[in-house]
């Protein structure tokens, strides 16, 4: 009778995610192909913020590929963070490039030198030079800050690096912003993937997203702990960005993703999530090592805390770990054949969400056939990463602490 309720909360931990993952998948939507929203988002003004610290390898490419989005009226600021390769070089090409090329749309602005800019008359882009980093600031947020101050437009919309864009992503990003009332919007893009531990670990950001986030409550409440977006790019409404202090709200956190949307929720203004997977894709990591410390270096903001670690532990340990063995133990201890069946419907569960994942969002099947090693791994890296604040440890990135 024990082993009998043991399969049913197997079966239950299994079973949530599934029915979460499928009944958000919808509510995930893509941004707009409203014709009508569409044609009212060419009339809207927007800066395109770029946060770029050693980008060197990705920065010509995702300029070039933002430069396509002819439709839009856009200012494009790079911010090069005391960068230490050729990242701020490639950026001043890039601006040669647009006072000469018509494929580029050269803007009539003045720039303001007074705010520490490099500019020349015909271009949309703008570099902004490095100052030394102030006390108490991480790195990405204070450069965000510094492009928002800079920026022009109404619109703000904040991106990686190494984001690359479709050439109607603009129109569509702006076009879902004005769907809804949110203030802020984040997309997710298509994660690109390579190495084995990037097709294993980077599909769980999609698995915990859509298993475990309601999507429906997230849109019907500003509740700050509904909060959830994607660091690597976010659209805000300028008014509400510099209401709720933007950045410099969270001016010391590394996890733009969950905060930045939680400081306009604190202040009560409405976010929203959308499915970037159509419009823009990303290599966030390259191998093994930067994946682990990608992972660790903001764990604490997110799961790896003590207020959910544990939670989240038995969450995904009875989602995807538990159930194959204990089928295993169950038929081996020859148990009841309901509890076998239970759990039997609950390793098949394991692999629902990503297999369905693969499907949507283009995701590795190598990744979801190993989705159980994934989350014991992943699991690990939480424990490993609160372990390391209460020793007081900080993960270096990108040369800082």
């Amino acid at each position: 009778m024990i082993f009998f309720l043991y399969s049913l909360t197997i079966l239950f931990l299994a079973a949530l995610p599934v029915c979460m993952f499928m009944k958000n998948l919808p509510l995930f939507r893509t941004a707009t192909r409203d014709q009508e929203l569409l044609q009212q988002a060419t009339h809207e003004r927007v800066s395109i913020l770029i946060p770029a610290r050693n980008e060197a390898a990705s920065i010509g490419v995702a300029i070039d590929r933002i430069m396509e989005n002819r439709s839009m009226n856009f200012e494009l600021l790079v911010l090069d963070d005391q960068s230490e390769d050729d990242t701020a070089a490639i950026v001043r090409q890039r601006i040669q490039t647009s006072i000469h090329s018509p494929a580029y749309g050269p803007s009539s602005r003045v720039e303001d030198g007074a705010r520490g800019t490099s500019f020349m008359l015909g271009s949309r882009i703008r570099l902004i030079e490095s100052i030394p980093l102030p006390a108490g600031w991480n790195g990405k947020q204070h450069a965000c800050w510094r492009l928002a101050e800079a920026s022009q437009f109404d619109w703000l919309l904040f991106l990686d690096a190494d984001v690359r864009l479709s050439e109607n992503a603009v129109q569509r990003m702006i076009a879902e912003g004005l769907r809804g009332k949110s203030s802020l919007v984040s997309g997710f893009p298509h994660q690109q993937t390579g190495s084995l531990s990037e097709r294993m670990l980077i599909p769980l950001m999609h698995y915990i997203l859509l298993g475990y986030l309601p999507i429906l409550q997230l849109r019907a409440s500003t509740a700050p702990s509904l909060s959830a977006g994607c660091g690597q790019m976010m659209l805000a409404r300028r008014a509400d960005y510099f209401a709720c202090d933007g950045h410099r709200a969270i001016r010391s956190s590394r996890h733009d993703g969950i905060q930045l949307p939680k400081a306009f929720r604190k202040h009560g203004f409405a976010t929203d999530i959308f499915d970037a997977t159509d419009i823009a894709s990303c290599r966030m990591y390259r191998n093994r090592r930067e994946v682990v410390t990608g992972l660790l270096k903001n764990a604490t903001e997110g799961i790896a805390n003590g207020r959910l670690i544990v939670l989240f532990s038995i969450l995904l340990s009875g989602a995807a770990l538990l159930p194959i063995p204990s089928l295993i133990f169950a038929c081996w201890k020859r148990q009841s054949v309901w509890a076998i069946a239970a759990l039997v419907v609950a390793s098949l569960c394991v692999f629902v969400p990503p297999i369905l994942a693969v499907r949507r969002f283009y995701q590795s099947i190598i990744g979801a056939l190993l989705h159980p090693i994934s989350i014991a791994w992943f699991l690990g890296l939480q424990w490993l990463a609160w372990y390391q604040s209460i020793r007081g440890h900080r993960v270096a990135w990108r040369g800082r602490m």
